[in-house]
């Protein structure tokens, strides 16, 4: 039998199977469920009644239920230390004091880390008036929790308000034993000061910046001593925070309250020094707010070349650090000296210059020297324009041309400057020297050209005739030398020299600008009224190229020159032009040809002429050609014109066939809109014979 009842207690109950697992069609959320219930509650059970305690009798009674409640409930779990404090409180209430006190105690041994239990068991005792049982409690609370900043301000707050100034004091002096955060010193230096007790308080301020070394507190203690009118011990406490926290921890704020403290007391000098004390060792991150407050010092009461002097150490200081943080930012450098050099001495001029120019590009490349050399032209600037030091200039330049690695790379810029430099020297031996061993060293255009400009201006023709030749013995492909050198042969008056040069030049196998040079050449045979080596000139060009540019250029040419026969010549050029550019694939040089020819013969032509031309004039049709893209593949397809010359349709009877097939099919659209409407077509036909 008891086998068979553990067996059936055992039994698990079946779970009713769910058939359908599919989600609701409507879902129902925890909120409807909660409102749902809510609305359901049909009635409220009523409160219950209220009793009326008639006899003593009744009141044991209720006594007696109302503790055996509290008891079970902490017999229940006596860890939580809220039914102990409501079972106290309720014993409180009826004045029953020893019951209450019984079970504080009770509790606190159940649990004597609880500061509400604590402060609820003092309160009661003050409440009541026990004040030596209040300090009994708030003994044993320090002692036992000491680090509880709560128990220490309510014991002396009740020592102070019970007029007990020294039993107060003697409860500070506990606490300050256990060095507390800042906030309890300041309430037992205030504690103090209400008292008008200043010595102890300064004794307390002593104790206080010792266990808590803060620059606050170290400025807290100095305007306490100022406010009480103790100026020699104000700055005293000043000058030891000062000699405290020594060069290593030094903070802005305490030399900011320094000086604004001695600006006070109207000791401007003293202000001053403390400044630039702290500005000259504090990093300038560090000191923003310093420098804000001496400017605005300066503005009150310096002069103006005190705020200048204040502003310019500022920027320094900054420009400082950021040189420091990365010597190769050129640009850092040259703010710095634009800095130096508008309010320093020339020797801290120099020494920014040569800690500037100390850096030099750790790579060989052009790209890294471009900015680093312009350091080198300013302290040659400098050192000639400011300083006035020709000597110095003079080395500064030839240590700048000897640091450039002349065979990787060179600065074309410091070879002319040095020679210009010279030359206002009036040392013209040292200049040419200089450029010949530029253009001995490492040739480059801006040299050559520096170099003939310099010689043009000294009209030394013969020197620029040799520094051409070599020129162009450098570079023979410059096509803007041979021009300029057959000009100057040009002004010279050696127009058979100029003449050469031109041939010479035509003939090189390559050149970087070759139309240039023909039109230079060309333009040059026409000032000299030589039609027939111009034409010759043109001649030969077309030779090398039909370009249309060229033939346009050819007929005006031809046009412009007042003999006769002229538009006759020129008409030939246009059509011996067209004849050679009919089997140019570029036919929009083509079209601009016969516009040119169709403009002139607008102007000197006669009507055949012109209609010659106009039948020449091509056919703009629009086409559709494959696109593909970078990888290969097809992008679709794109619209373009294509020009379509009579010329070119006449020698190609596949075009002619296709202009006849469409005029078939032009003709049968017509024939079968006229059967599908003979009306309409009887009245186009009567309007077309009125």
């Amino acid at each position: 039998m008891a086998a068979s009842t553990a067996a059936g207690k055992q039994r698990i109950p079946k779970v009713a199977k769910v058939k359908n697992k599919a989600p609701a069609e409507v879902q129902i959320t925890a909120e409807q469920l909660l409102r749902e219930a809510k609305e359901r509650e049909l009635e409220l059970l009523p409160p219950p009644p209220q009793q009326k305690i008639t006899d003593e009798e009744e009141l044991n009674d209720y006594k007696l239920r109302k503790r055996k409640t509290f008891e079970d409930n902490i017999r229940k779990n006596r860890t939580v230390i809220s039914n102990w404090i409501k079972y106290a409180q309720w014993e409180e209430s009826l004045k029953e004091i020893q019951r209450a006190r019984s079970i504080y105690e009770r509790a606190l041994d159940v649990d004597y880390r609880n500061i509400t239990l604590w402060l609820k068991y003092a309160e009661m005792e003050m409440k009541n008036r026990q004040v030596n049982h209040a300090r009994n409690i708030w003994d044993r609370a320090i002692t036992t929790l000491p680090r509880v900043n709560q128990f220490w301000y309510k014991y002396t707050y009740m020592e102070e308000m019970l007029g007990n100034v020294a039993g107060a004091r003697q409860v500070f002096e506990h606490w300050m034993e256990w060095q507390p955060e800042e906030q309890a010193w300041h309430s037992y230096i205030n504690f103090e000061l209400r008292y008008k007790e200043v010595e102890r308080a300064r004794t307390i301020y002593e104790r206080f910046v010792l266990v808590h070394p803060a620059v606050k507190n170290w400025i807290k203690y100095a305007r306490f001593e100022e406010k009480h009118a103790y100026f020699a011990h104000a700055r005293k406490v000043y000058e030891r925070a000062v000699e405290f926290f020594g060069d290593e921890h030094m903070d802005e704020h305490l030399y900011v309250a320094f000086a604004k403290f001695e600006e006070n007391q109207k000791e401007f000098e003293r202000v001053r020094v403390i400044y630039k004390y702290a500005l000259d060792r504090i990093s300038k991150q560090e000191a923003q707010e310093l420098f804000k407050n001496y400017t605005i010092f300066e503005k009150k009461f310096g002069d103006r070349r005190g705020i200048e002097d204040i502003i310019v150490s500022k920027r320094r200081f900054q420009y400082e650090e950021e040189v420091k943080a990365n010597p190769h930012n050129y640009d850092a450098w040259f703010d710095y000296l634009r800095l130096v050099e508008s309010d320093a001495e020339a020797d801290t001029v120099r020494e920014v210059y040569e800690r500037a120019i100390a850096n030099v590009p750790p790579i060989q490349e052009k790209r890294h020297w471009k900015r680093y050399i312009y350091l080198w032209v300013n302290y040659a600037l400098y050192e000639e324009l400011e300083a006035k030091d020709p000597e110095r200039t003079r080395q500064v330049y030839q240590a700048s041309l000897e640091l450039i690695p002349h065979k990787k790379f060179t600065f074309a810029k410091m070879w002319l400057y040095y020679a210009q430099f010279e030359i206002r020297q009036k040392n013209l031996p040292f200049a040419r020297r200089a450029l010949g061993t530029s253009i001995g060293k490492c040739p480059k255009n801006k040299l050559f050209k520096g170099y003939i400009e310099l010689e043009l201006q000294l009209r030394e023709f013969d020197r620029c005739r040799k520094l051409y030749e070599k020129f162009l013995e450098f570079e023979p492909e410059n096509c803007t030398s041979w021009i300029k050198f057959a000009e100057l042969e040009t002004i010279l008056g050696d127009i058979e020299r100029a003449r050469a040069i031109y041939e010479l030049a035509i003939s090189q196998p390559r050149l970087d600008m070759p139309e240039v040079l023909w039109k230079s050449y060309i333009d040059f045979e026409i000032e000299q009224e030589e039609t027939e080596r111009t034409r010759n000139l043109y001649r030969q060009l077309l030779q090398r190229t039909q370009h249309v540019k060229v033939w346009i250029s050819f007929a005006q040419f031809e046009l412009s020159s007042v003999k006769e026969g002229s538009v006759a010549k020129c008409r030939q050029i246009y059509e011996e032009a067209n004849k050679t550019m009919r089997n140019c694939e570029e036919k929009e040089e083509r079209l601009m040809l016969l516009e040119s020819w169709r403009s002139f013969e607008d102007e000197f032509g006669t009507v055949s002429d012109k209609e010659r031309v106009d039948k020449l004039m091509p056919e703009k049709v629009k086409k559709r050609r494959k696109v593909q893209a970078d990888d290969g593949s097809d992008a679709g397809w794109e619209e373009y014109y294509d020009y379509i010359f009579p010329e070119d349709a006449a020698n190609q009877p596949n075009l002619k066939l296709l202009a006849m097939a469409k005029l078939w099919k032009k003709q049968q659209q017509e024939r079968e809109a006229a059967e599908q409407d003979p009306d309409k077509d009887i009245d186009e036909s009567e309007s077309s014979s009125f």
